[in-house]
């Protein structure tokens, strides 16, 4: 007999490699950055809520220094413009504006750019054609022109600034929906529900449009960041917003010609700009994450 058969004791068992926990790693990222960025977002968005008082001029104190700088004081924190204004104070009352023009921007494009996409990837056919030309149209077209187009002959005003984004922003929206239409018009559970009777408007807007929500915050999200450029650089060109109205565009259209001087009056409202559409778009994408499953998986 072999040693082996001769010893008493039982074989030990060979130990299992321990199981591997699970990355978190994105899992954490994501639940941090989901507050980060919806905290930067609400700084952001103190403005619309008023707590700053309107600021005045007073010429004696023009083209002052932030506080940070030789010769500023912390009665103006990001110093004066070149009427005396208080940059931090006009920032805030201009942010406003474009935070709003941003948002009501945003609803105005994507509406019926979501409605044409969702009809055109659904029912194909002849309309698919027509609304795929208008959308390879739209999107051929610079939108300088059809701005300068629609306010030469409508003048500046809010409405038609809006009418100007709907215009330019519809198209991109529509071709988006529509690709992602056409994936979820084939999946099973349509065939199912034209297999049992359903009708066409309650597949629609019952159950492919919801399919959809994923993709329309992320439209939105990028269309808000969108209308905020658009604005302002409409308003950098004096087509966007007019005095008495303030935006961040039209501030950094005031300051272009104070760069040499006095660059605080336009570096501070093309910061805000920047930092602005940032965490607009890094908000969409963990939003987009949250709401999309495969994402999340992976």
């Amino acid at each position: 007999m072999s040693r082996l058969e001769l010893d008493p004791r039982p074989a030990a068992k060979e130990e299992a490699p321990p199981a591997r926990r699970p990355r978190r790693a994105r899992t954490s990222v994501f639940w941090l950055s989901v507050p980060l960025v919806a905290i930067g977002v609400l700084v952001f968005l103190l403005p619309v809520t008023g707590l700053l008082p309107e600021g005045g001029q007073d010429l004696s104190k023009t083209r002052l220094p932030p506080a940070f700088l030789d010769g500023g004081t912390w009665e103006h924190p990001l110093g004066t413009g070149k009427r005396g204004q208080d940059v931090l104070t006009e920032l805030v009352t201009a942010g406003r504006l474009t935070i709003t023009i941003g948002l009501v921007g945003a609803l105005v494009a994507i509406g019926p750019g979501v409605l044409i996409g969702l009809l055109a990837g659904y029912f194909r056919g002849r309309a698919d054609k027509v609304i795929s030309i208008l959308i390879d149209a739209q999107l051929a077209l610079p939108f300088i022109l059809i701005a300068l187009a629609i306010i030469s002959n409508r003048g500046s005003s809010l409405p038609v600034l809006f009418l100007v984004l709907a215009l330019t922003g519809w198209a991109a929206c529509a071709r988006v929906t529509r690709s992602t239409t056409l994936s979820i018009r084939e999946r099973q559970f349509v065939l199912g529900l034209r297999a049992v009777g359903a009708s066409e408007a309650r597949i629609v807007f019952r159950h492919v449009l919801p399919n959809l929500a994923g993709t329309i915050v992320a439209l939105g999200t990028l269309q808000v960041g969108t209308a905020i450029l658009v604005e302002s650089a409409l308003s950098f060109l004096g087509l966007g917003v007019v005095p008495p109205r303030s935006s961040w565009g039209s501030m950094l259209a005031s300051g272009q010609d104070e760069l040499s001087q006095a660059w605080w009056i336009a570096f501070f409202p093309g910061l805000a700009i920047t930092v602005l559409v940032l965490l607009v778009n890094l908000l969409g994408d963990a939003l987009l994450t949250h709401h999309d499953p495969r994402k999340r998986r992976r």
